[in-house]
Protein backbone atom coordinates (compact mmCIF):
# COMPACT_ATOMS: atom_id res chain seq x y z
CA UNK A 1 0.00 0.00 0.00
CA UNK A 2 1.32 3.41 -1.07
CA UNK A 3 -0.32 6.31 0.77
CA UNK A 4 0.10 9.99 1.51
CA UNK A 5 -1.37 13.48 1.20
CA UNK A 6 -2.84 14.84 -2.01
CA UNK A 7 -0.27 16.35 -4.35
CA UNK A 8 2.63 14.12 -3.30
CA UNK A 9 2.80 12.48 -6.74
CA UNK A 10 1.17 9.14 -5.93
CA UNK A 11 -0.92 8.87 -9.10
CA UNK A 12 1.95 9.95 -11.34
CA UNK A 13 4.13 7.34 -9.65
CA UNK A 14 1.39 4.76 -10.17
CA UNK A 15 1.18 5.54 -13.88
CA UNK A 16 4.96 5.17 -14.17
CA UNK A 17 4.86 1.85 -12.28
CA UNK A 18 2.00 0.59 -14.42
CA UNK A 19 3.91 1.31 -17.62
CA UNK A 20 7.17 -0.10 -16.26
CA UNK A 21 5.66 -3.37 -15.01
CA UNK A 22 2.76 -3.78 -17.48
CA UNK A 23 0.37 -3.60 -14.55
CA UNK A 24 -3.38 -3.43 -14.87
CA UNK A 25 -4.39 0.00 -13.55
CA UNK A 26 -7.76 1.30 -12.35
CA UNK A 27 -8.59 4.58 -10.64
CA UNK A 28 -11.60 4.11 -8.37
CA UNK A 29 -14.36 6.73 -8.23
CA UNK A 30 -16.62 7.74 -5.36
CA UNK A 31 -19.73 6.82 -7.40
CA UNK A 32 -18.65 3.26 -8.23
CA UNK A 33 -20.76 0.29 -7.16
CA UNK A 34 -19.34 -3.19 -6.56
CA UNK A 35 -20.37 -4.25 -10.04
CA UNK A 36 -18.92 -1.20 -11.76
CA UNK A 37 -15.63 -1.64 -9.91
CA UNK A 38 -15.29 -5.19 -11.25
CA UNK A 39 -16.43 -4.11 -14.73
CA UNK A 40 -13.71 -1.45 -14.75
CA UNK A 41 -10.99 -3.97 -13.86
CA UNK A 42 -12.20 -6.38 -16.54
CA UNK A 43 -12.36 -3.57 -19.10
CA UNK A 44 -8.73 -2.73 -18.29
CA UNK A 45 -7.89 -6.41 -18.82
CA UNK A 46 -9.75 -6.50 -22.14
CA UNK A 47 -12.08 -9.28 -20.95
CA UNK A 48 -15.79 -9.62 -21.68
CA UNK A 49 -17.43 -9.60 -18.23
CA UNK A 50 -19.53 -12.45 -16.89
CA UNK A 51 -23.05 -11.79 -15.64
CA UNK A 52 -22.63 -12.16 -11.88
CA UNK A 53 -20.28 -10.57 -9.36
CA UNK A 54 -18.78 -13.90 -8.17
CA UNK A 55 -18.06 -14.88 -11.78
CA UNK A 56 -16.37 -11.54 -12.46
CA UNK A 57 -14.18 -11.95 -9.39
CA UNK A 58 -13.14 -15.36 -10.72
CA UNK A 59 -12.39 -13.87 -14.14
CA UNK A 60 -10.13 -11.21 -12.65
CA UNK A 61 -8.30 -13.66 -10.41
CA UNK A 62 -7.75 -16.07 -13.30
CA UNK A 63 -6.43 -13.34 -15.58
CA UNK A 64 -3.97 -12.15 -12.94
CA UNK A 65 -2.65 -15.71 -12.57
CA UNK A 66 -2.41 -16.32 -16.33
CA UNK A 67 -0.90 -12.95 -17.22
CA UNK A 68 1.43 -12.76 -14.19
CA UNK A 69 0.82 -9.03 -14.23
CA UNK A 70 0.17 -6.95 -11.08
CA UNK A 71 -2.96 -4.92 -10.39
CA UNK A 72 -2.82 -1.29 -9.26
CA UNK A 73 -5.88 0.22 -7.58
CA UNK A 74 -5.60 4.00 -7.29
CA UNK A 75 -7.91 6.07 -5.05
CA UNK A 76 -8.36 3.03 -2.80
CA UNK A 77 -10.11 5.25 -0.24
CA UNK A 78 -13.23 5.15 -2.43
CA UNK A 79 -13.14 1.34 -2.40
CA UNK A 80 -12.96 1.40 1.41
CA UNK A 81 -15.64 4.07 1.80
CA UNK A 82 -18.00 2.12 -0.48
CA UNK A 83 -17.35 -1.04 1.55
CA UNK A 84 -15.85 -2.97 -1.37
CA UNK A 85 -12.72 -4.09 0.43
CA UNK A 86 -13.79 -7.73 0.52
CA UNK A 87 -13.93 -7.78 -3.29
CA UNK A 88 -10.24 -6.88 -3.42
CA UNK A 89 -9.49 -9.51 -0.78
CA UNK A 90 -11.33 -12.15 -2.82
CA UNK A 91 -9.32 -11.19 -5.90
CA UNK A 92 -6.09 -11.47 -3.94
CA UNK A 93 -7.03 -14.77 -2.33
CA UNK A 94 -8.04 -16.18 -5.70
CA UNK A 95 -4.87 -15.16 -7.50
CA UNK A 96 -2.09 -14.58 -4.92
CA UNK A 97 -0.94 -11.89 -7.35
CA UNK A 98 0.71 -8.58 -6.41
CA UNK A 99 -1.84 -5.82 -5.83
CA UNK A 100 -0.72 -2.24 -5.17
CA UNK A 101 -3.18 -0.04 -3.29
CA UNK A 102 -2.81 3.73 -3.52
CA UNK A 103 -4.65 6.09 -1.22
CA UNK A 104 -4.68 9.16 0.94
CA UNK A 105 -2.97 9.74 4.28
CA UNK A 106 -5.73 8.08 6.32
CA UNK A 107 -5.81 4.85 4.29
CA UNK A 108 -3.92 2.78 6.91
CA UNK A 109 -6.32 3.89 9.65
CA UNK A 110 -9.36 3.17 7.47
CA UNK A 111 -8.19 -0.36 6.68
CA UNK A 112 -7.72 -1.21 10.36
CA UNK A 113 -11.48 -1.83 10.43
CA UNK A 114 -10.97 -4.69 7.94
CA UNK A 115 -8.72 -6.95 10.01
CA UNK A 116 -8.66 -9.87 7.58
CA UNK A 117 -7.68 -7.52 4.77
CA UNK A 118 -5.25 -5.39 6.76
CA UNK A 119 -3.32 -8.50 7.78
CA UNK A 120 -2.62 -9.34 4.13
CA UNK A 121 -0.77 -6.10 3.39
CA UNK A 122 2.92 -6.94 3.21
CA UNK A 123 4.30 -3.40 3.14
CA UNK A 124 3.10 0.12 3.91
CA UNK A 125 4.99 2.71 1.85
CA UNK A 126 4.33 6.35 2.82
CA UNK A 127 4.80 8.93 0.05
CA UNK A 128 7.71 11.19 0.93
CA UNK A 129 7.47 14.99 0.97
CA UNK A 130 9.20 16.95 -1.74
CA UNK A 131 12.75 18.10 -0.99
CA UNK A 132 15.25 20.31 -2.83
CA UNK A 133 16.73 17.35 -4.71
CA UNK A 134 13.28 16.42 -6.02
CA UNK A 135 12.64 20.05 -6.94
CA UNK A 136 15.87 20.24 -8.95
CA UNK A 137 14.83 17.14 -10.88
CA UNK A 138 11.38 18.57 -11.60
CA UNK A 139 12.98 21.85 -12.66
CA UNK A 140 15.01 19.96 -15.27
CA UNK A 141 11.85 18.24 -16.54
CA UNK A 142 9.45 21.19 -16.61
CA UNK A 143 11.46 24.38 -17.09
CA UNK A 144 13.11 24.72 -20.50
CA UNK A 145 13.16 28.41 -21.41
CA UNK A 146 14.56 30.16 -18.33
CA UNK A 147 16.93 29.38 -15.47
CA UNK A 148 15.36 29.34 -12.01
CA UNK A 149 18.02 29.87 -9.33
CA UNK A 150 18.37 27.54 -6.36
CA UNK A 151 17.44 30.20 -3.81
CA UNK A 152 14.08 30.73 -5.53
CA UNK A 153 13.65 26.98 -5.91
CA UNK A 154 14.24 26.52 -2.17
CA UNK A 155 11.55 29.12 -1.51
CA UNK A 156 9.16 27.11 -3.68
CA UNK A 157 9.95 23.93 -1.73
CA UNK A 158 9.09 25.71 1.52
CA UNK A 159 5.79 26.97 0.10
CA UNK A 160 4.90 23.55 -1.32
CA UNK A 161 4.83 21.82 2.11
CA UNK A 162 5.87 18.57 0.47
CA UNK A 163 3.52 18.78 -2.55
CA UNK A 164 5.07 18.15 -5.95
CA UNK A 165 1.88 19.45 -7.58
CA UNK A 166 2.22 22.87 -5.94
CA UNK A 167 5.87 23.10 -6.92
CA UNK A 168 5.12 22.30 -10.58
CA UNK A 169 2.35 24.92 -10.69
CA UNK A 170 4.81 27.52 -9.42
CA UNK A 171 7.58 26.46 -11.79
CA UNK A 172 5.21 27.04 -14.69
CA UNK A 173 4.10 30.39 -13.25
CA UNK A 174 7.66 31.61 -12.77
CA UNK A 175 8.78 30.53 -16.23
CA UNK A 176 5.90 32.41 -17.88
CA UNK A 177 6.46 35.51 -15.75
CA UNK A 178 10.21 35.50 -16.45
CA UNK A 179 9.53 35.29 -20.18
CA UNK A 180 7.12 38.22 -19.91
CA UNK A 181 9.90 40.16 -18.13
CA UNK A 182 12.36 39.26 -20.88
CA UNK A 183 14.62 37.49 -18.37
CA UNK A 184 16.52 34.29 -19.12
CA UNK A 185 17.38 33.79 -15.41
CA UNK A 186 15.43 34.60 -12.27
CA UNK A 187 16.33 34.33 -8.59
CA UNK A 188 14.62 35.06 -5.28
CA UNK A 189 15.49 38.75 -5.31
CA UNK A 190 14.32 39.24 -8.90
CA UNK A 191 11.02 37.49 -8.16
CA UNK A 192 10.40 39.74 -5.19
CA UNK A 193 6.96 39.62 -3.64
CA UNK A 194 5.06 38.44 -6.71
CA UNK A 195 2.33 35.97 -5.71
CA UNK A 196 2.92 32.21 -5.78
CA UNK A 197 0.52 29.29 -5.47
CA UNK A 198 0.24 27.88 -1.95
CA UNK A 199 -3.03 25.94 -2.17
CA UNK A 200 -4.63 28.27 0.38
CA UNK A 201 -7.77 30.23 -0.41
CA UNK A 202 -7.19 34.01 -0.46
CA UNK A 203 -8.10 35.85 2.72
CA UNK A 204 -11.13 38.08 2.61
CA UNK A 205 -10.26 41.75 2.40
CA UNK A 206 -11.85 43.83 5.13
CA UNK A 207 -13.16 47.24 4.11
Amino acid sequence: AFYGPSGFGKSVSAAYAANSHRAYYVEAKASWTRRFFLLSVLREMGIEPAKTIPEMVEQISEQLVLSRRPLIIDEMDHVVDRRMVDLVRDIYDGSASPILLIGEEQLPAKLKRWERFDGRILEWAPAQPLDLGDARHLRRLYVRRVEIADDLLQHLVELAHGSARRLCVNLDRIEKEAQAMGADRIDRAAWGDRPLYTGEAPKRRLS
